[in-house]
This record gives structure tokens, sequence and C-alpha cells, in this order.
């Protein structure tokens, strides 16, 4: 064994047992427990809050918190958006808590005043050529389901994913994804990873200071609406939590949650689905809000309290959905796993991350009925949160 693998087994041995000591200490569950444990780690751990944001603060190094990056991006927002295919058996649910749909690391890199440039290009060996001459981090869209650490089977089609690429070692490329040191992914992999587009930013020098008035009155408006200027906008920001609420609460109409997803299995699906929403996928922990309250608090605005306050309710929503059946606890043990194995990261673990995964999809065949009153319940909770951010708005 090297010494460099010695270092990194040590690093995953200490981390585990902050995310641990942590987890005691606060009730988190395994993987917002070890979000708040990296957005303070060594940059050499990579991870932070939230994917995008821990992501550019490693490119631009020290003197940017991750909490301006991510108030600079757009910070907070809200979409709640269900699908129907016929090839499903349920209905799927997604929420965006953050900033949506301006893309969220360019908006963040513009406001912050740091030049940048978006550039895309079909073919492949340009792609390679501008990689191998990129100076310092550059952060390339890749499809997700390609990272060998994840796991991914793609049955769903590509999943678009910001990676931080810190250097090539020969025709190796080091990755950075939230792993204790920098994945090492062969150039044709990484290549094949990277998609038609091979879209990459390439971040320049700061040229001017923060703005971050442009940046909360882009929240503000985002979330009082409209947002895209089109029938859909009735999902976005407060509107689109309303009508979560509304849809929780109703027990006969066809949109209602408990008709939607009326099974135990398809129960399981929706209330997994609304915990990672808000605590892991396109997220923060707490839905984002205590991130962007700590923005506010840096930048010195109003707000923090009621964002702070909407952020522990939306963590509390979500761990009422991940405690409702034995069955999605038994998921969150499962997630738990998979996080400790994706830690190390690396081609190594692909298989046992993948075989977690089969486990994990096939939990909703033991999914039991949830309590009655569950989703009114919820629905509470969404439009008290809902009431503190529109206060927070309202002092912004």
């Amino acid at each position: 064994m090297s010494v460099r693998e010695r270092h990194t087994m040590t690093e995953q041995k200490s981390l585990k047992r902050l995310v641990r000591s942590r987890m005691e200490r606060t009730g988190e569950s395994y993987t917002t427990a070890r979000r708040h444990v990296l957005a303070n780690a060594p940059r050499s751990a990579g991870g932070g809050l939230m994917h995008d944001s821990a992501l550019l603060r490693n490119a631009l190094g020290d003197g940017w918190s991750e909490a301006m990056l991510a108030g600079l991006a757009g910070g907070i927002g809200f979409m709640y958006f269900v699908f129907e295919y016929k090839e499903l058996k349920a209905p799927t649910m997604t929420i965006v808590a953050r900033h949506h749909p301006d893309p969220f690391i360019p908006a963040a890199l513009r406001n912050a005043g740091i030049e940048h440039q978006v550039t895309t290009t079909g073919s492949v060996r340009k792609a390679e050529k501008a990689l191998r001459e990129a100076t310092g981090t550059v952060i390339c869209t890749v499809d997700r389901t390609k990272l060998p650490w994840h796991g991914l089977t793609g049955e769903w089609g590509p999943e678009p994913y910001p990676v931080g690429v810190q250097g090539l070692d020969g025709d190796t490329v080091l990755v950075d994804d939230e792993c204790l040191q920098p994945n090492p992914l062969p150039l044709a992999d990484f290549l094949a990873a990277w998609g038609k587009k091979h879209e990459m930013i390439t971040i320049g020098a700061a040229t001017g200071k923060p703005d971050v008035r442009t940046a909360v009155s882009t929240t503000v408006a985002h979330l009082t609406g409209p947002v895209l200027g089109n029938n859909f906008d009735v999902n976005f920001g407060f509107s689109g939590m309303r009508k979560l609420a509304a849809e929780m609460r109703d027990v006969k109409g066809k949109k209602g949650w408990s008709q939607r997803w009326a099974t135990p299995g398809a129960e399981f699906f929706v209330l997994r689905r609304l915990h990672d929403c808000l605590e892991v996928e396109y997220t923060a922990p707490s839905a984002t809000r205590q991130l962007y309250a700590d923005f506010l608090r840096e930048a010195g605005l109003p707000g923090v309290t009621e964002f702070e306050a909407a952020g522990r309710i939306w963590s509390d929503v979500a761990a009422r959905s991940i405690g409702a059946m034995p069955v999605l606890q038994e998921y969150e043990q499962l997630v738990t796993e998979r996080m400790r194995l994706m830690i190390s990261g690396g081609a190594a673990v692909a298989d046992e991350v993948r075989a977690l995964g089969s486990r994990m999809s096939g939990l909703a065949e033991r999914a039991t009925p949830v309590q009655a009153g569950l989703y009114v319940e919820l629905a509470d909770l969404v439009d008290e949160a809902r009431e503190l951010e529109e206060k927070a708005v309202g002092q912004l």
C-alpha cells in the first residue's frame, strides 16, 4: 500500500468518526451530517453542503465561502412537478429547492464578478485539446451514470452533472466529485462521460466586486413569480409550495397524494423522493434554507432568523417522510452505507455501490401503509415554512 493510499484511509476513518459524532449529537442522517462535516473540512476533502457550490468553492480556493457562492448563484428557490409515464407503476415527483432554472454555477460566477467562459464542442479531439490546455481547475458537465463510483445503471438516460477537473496525469483525469481525494478516471472514460456537447466552464480572474443585490433580487423574483412566463409558473416559488400543500391535503381528487400514490409501494417512492429532494438531490440540507441564511448573515442582510426556522421545518418534513415506514428507515441505512463507500470514490467501489442500489430498488416490495393523516401533517409544515419565507422575502 502506498503512502498516499494509507493517508487516504486515515482521512476516511477520521471523517467517519466526525460524521458519526455529529449524527449522535444532532440526530441527522449520515448524508446530512457528512455534508455539514465536509463543509468545514480541508479542501482536499472535496465535498460541502451542496454539490455545485462545493465544487465552485474548491475551484476558487480560499477567500470564498460556500454560503456566499450559493447565495450569489441565486440561493434558494422552489419547483414542484409530478410526471406520469406509462412505463412506471406510479407517478414520479420532483422538488428542486435551490434556485432554478438559471444555470447555477455560471450565475454564481457572474454575480461574483469572476471571468468565465462556457464552451461546448461536438468534437472529441477539440474537447481533449481544450482540457489539456486549461490552466487551473475547470468544471465540466458529464453524465453521472458513467462515473463508476456512483454505481448507476443509466436505465433512465443520462444525468447531467458538474464535476471539477483538477488536472491530467498523462491519460488520467483527476476528478473532483465530493470524495476525499480527486478520483482518477481514464481519459477515454472521462471523454465518454463528457457527452456530445463537451460543456466546460473555464474560470478566470476576479474583475469586480460581488453583486449581492442582483443575486438577492433574482431570488426574491423567482420565489414570488413569475419565473418562466407561462402556465408552468404555478409550480414555482411560493405558488409551487401552495400547490404542493394543496395536493398533499386533497383526499378525493386524482391529483391528491393519497390518490396518486395509493399503494404502499407508491407511498414508499414518493416519501423517499420527498426526503431526498429536501436533503440530498440538487440541494443542501434543510432545502438549502440554512445555507441561504448563512449567506444573508455574511452579506449583512435581514431574513436570517426566518430562513433558519424555515430550514428546520423543511428538515422536519424530510425526517417525517423517511420515518413513515420501517422499510424507509432501512432505505436510509443503505444510503448511509452507499455514501460511506463513495467517500473513497474510484472505480474500485463501483460494483459494491451498484449492488446497494439494487437492494434499495427492491425495498418498495416490502412497503407498509403510512399512518392516516400524514400528508395533511406534512402540508401544515409546508405552509408554515412558506409563511416564514414570505416574511423573510418581505424584508429583502
